[in-house]
Formats: structure tokens, C-alpha cells, sequence
């Protein structure tokens, strides 16, 4: 397998979520994998938002993601907080850096205005559903095709239709056909950049090293990597991490199934320490018997040969039994005061010192407090 760290003796990692609601764990996890990584090589760990879709923005969400990474402990070293030489990391507030990048593809007759109307494009689907063939908007692509035009979408121009082939630094070599490459939107007629367009030129200019993403990207690929050449950049290491499946395996974890929003684990009390623990070993394996890690510990161990490349399984049990690891490690003082912050307000200005070796003992998490409490298990003791 390729090196991945054959590129650049400066590793340069970065978490790019929309903000768009609430922080899956799904994505604190490829968060906090790209930290590890960056960490691990003395690197630079970017936080960067991308927000280009306003249609789907959430209202505080940019706020929500970074409390969700300050409590799990995971920093930053440039982010919407702290811009980085090139700038903000809000990508928004960057529109006029990828202005340049369109104008270059156009000059080389990469990209040319897309002429038609939405109701066009969806007649052109309609046509080719009829046909019994997959929609390729190049099967549509004007005749002529002119340069950029204001109020009208800009469109990559593939340059040449041929089966693409990449390494990938967790699943290998990876190919598609010919079928997988596609003109897309570059620049939305409202005059913000598609993320397809955006990611690859903020990479660019950001001197990403890695990038670690879900498999839902990997069919996006060969557009991307069309894209490299056509701009005369060289693309970073590409490294997919596994999917987060239920525990029956049938297929991802998703709302339904009860992925939560990650702040919600600190709700129910789940110290950070054991949350950094638990996601670093889904789809991860340290190649030892160990099973608990301090942040320092992933650091120095985390590697990317030992990502699997077959789905994870989210263990509830696990995560119960990592939360009262690192519960019964607390101080006396410090499981007193952990235990309060859960009671219901009619037990705190009692005197529980004496049964926190109780309560420790029958909960894991800081909701299992509440809930003897409210069934009366704790009455008995008063």
C-alpha cells in the first residue's frame, strides 16, 4: 500500500462539518481521528466550516459543533475562532478566494456557464429515466459553452472521460468507470461555491497533508480527482474510515436507531474521557489487549494501517462499561460532587458522603443517579 506519510514531513489534518444541526457522533469520530493523526506527527489540526449550503443551515450550529469538541477535549489550531494565515475557516466568509480557481478552469475550458433551467435539468432526468440509462449531465452539455455569466451556475467541464483509479491509505486501491465522472456545479447561481468545488481549494490553500472521511465520499472521488488534474494541484492522502453500524450490523447507525446529538452523552453524564476512549476503538484497533487510553496514550499510538476497513459497531455496553472505568478512577470528592450535579433537587443539601460508595457501585453514567432517586432507591438510606 501507498505510504501516507510520504507526502509532507508536516502533517496538516482538518474537520470540515456543515453546520447544519446537531454533531453525530459519526462525525465527532472522523474529528477525532484527524486530531490523533495530527497530534501524533507534531501536525496542525484545522476545524473548518463549511456553510455554503444556507438553505440547510441551522442557526447556532457552528457554536454546538465547537462545544461539542471542546468537551471531548479535542483543540484546534486554526478554526472560526482563530483565523489561520490564509484566513477565516468559515467558508462563507471566504467566497473571493475561490473566485481565482473558476476563472483559471475557465480560461482552460474546463468550466463554462450552465445555460439551462432547473425544470430543464429535471426534464433531461425524466428523459434518460425513460431510457433506462443513468442521468449524465454531460450527455446534455451545450454545444457551446461559454465562459462564466452572472446568475447562471458554473459547471466543471470534465476534461477526459476515462476509468479512474486511486489508493486509498485505508481500503487500498479503489477504481470506478467511466459512468462515475460528471460536469457539476462549481459555483451556485446565488454566487456560492458547491462543496465538491470549495473542499478541494480550501484543502489546496490550507496545505492539507490528509483527509479522513466517510464512505459515503468515495462514489464523489473520481469527480474530485478530475478535478485535481484539471487545476494542476496535487490532492492529499485520502483515508476513508469505516462506517458506525447498529449493533445488528444491518446497516449505519443513524437517528432512528438512537445516534444522538453528542452533547446529549454529557447530559446523561458520560465523562469525556471515557467518550475519547470508546469512539478511537470503533473502527480502530491499537493492536494490543488494552482498553482503556488517556487522550496521550491514542496519540502516541493512534496509525492508520490499524483503521478497518469493514464497518464498526456502536456498543452501548461498552460505552457503559468504559464511563464507569474512568468513574471509579474519580476522587472521593470528585464522585460526591459528580453524583449531586444528578440527584433531583430535594436530595442535594443532604449529606450523601456516606453513600457514594453505594451509588458509584450500581450506576455507570450520571442518569442512572437521577433515576434512583426518583424510584425511591435512595429513601431507604435517608
Amino acid at each position: 500500500m501507498w505510504d501516507y506519510l510520504s507526502m509532507s514531513t508536516k502533517v496538516v489534518t482538518r474537520f470540515a462539518p456543515s453546520p447544519t444541526g446537531f454533531m453525530h457522533i459519526g462525525g465527532v469520530r472522523t474529528a477525532l481521528f484527524a486530531y490523533l493523526l495530527a497530534r501524533k506527527h507534531a501536525g496542525t489540526f484545522i476545524l473548518r466550516i463549511e456553510d455554503t449550503d444556507k438553505e440547510r443551515e441551522v442557526p447556532g450550529s457552528i457554536e454546538h459543533i465547537m462545544e461539542s469538541l471542546r468537551w471531548l477535549g479535542i483543540d484546534w489550531d486554526y478554526g472560526p475562532d482563530k483565523p489561520g494565515p490564509w484566513g477565516s475557516t468559515i467558508q462563507s466568509e471566504r467566497l473571493e478566494t475561490y473566485l481565482p480557481f473558476a476563472q483559471k478552469l475557465i480560461e482552460k475550458g474546463y468550466a463554462y456557464a450552465d445555460p439551462y433551467t432547473k425544470e430543464e435539468v429535471d426534464g433531461f432526468r425524466e428523459k434518460s429515466k425513460a431510457e433506462n440509462k443513468p442521468f449524465l449531465f454531460r450527455d446534455y452539455r451545450p454545444e457551446h459553452t461559454p465562459g462564466g455569466e452572472p446568475g447562471k451556475p458554473l459547471r466543471f467541464k470534465v476534461p477526459e472521460i476515462k476509468r479512474s483509479v486511486w489508493e486509498d491509505a485505508v481500503r487500498g486501491t479503489l477504481e470506478a468507470g467511466p459512468e462515475a465522472l460528471d460536469d457539476f456545479i462549481l459555483i451556485k447561481s446565488d454566487g456560492y461555491p458547491t462543496y465538491n468545488f470549495a473542499h478541494i481549494i480550501d484543502d489546496h490553500l490550507m496545505g492539507i497533508t490528509h483527509i479522513l472521511r466517510t464512505d459515503e465520499f468515495i462514489s464523489s472521488t473520481p469527480k474530485f480527482l478530475s478535478l485535481y488534474e484539471a487545476l494542476g494541484i496535487e490532492r492529499p492522502v485520502i483515508a476513508t474510515l469505516p462506517p458506525i453500524l447498529r449493533d445488528d450490523r444491518t446497516k449505519k447507525l443513524g437517528k432512528r436507531d438512537g445516534a444522538k446529538d453528542t452533547l446529549d452523552y454529557r447530559t446523561e453524564g458520560y465523562l469525556p474521557e471515557a467518550m475519547i476512549n470508546f469512539l478511537a476503538l470503533i473502527g480502530w484497533n491499537p493492536g494490543t489487549e488494552q482498553e482503556k487510553f488517556t487522550k496521550e496514550d491514542l496519540i502516541s499510538s493512534f496509525s492508520l494501517d490499524r483503521v478497518h476497513r469493514a464497518g464498526a459497531v456502536f456498543n452501548q455496553e461498552k460505552l457503559d462499561w468504559l464511563n464507569k472505568q474512568y468513574l471509579l478512577l474519580m476522587s472521593e470528592i470528585d464522585k460526591e460532587s459528580y453524583i449531586k450535579k444528578y440527584l433531583p433537587e430535594g436530595y442535594r443539601d443532604k449529606n450523601i458522603s456516606r453513600l457514594v460508595p453505594i451509588i458509584v457501585e450500581r450506576i455507570e453514567k450520571g442518569s442512572d443517579v437521577k433515576e434512583m432517586a426518583e424510584n425511591g432507591e435512595l429513601d431507604f438510606y435517608f
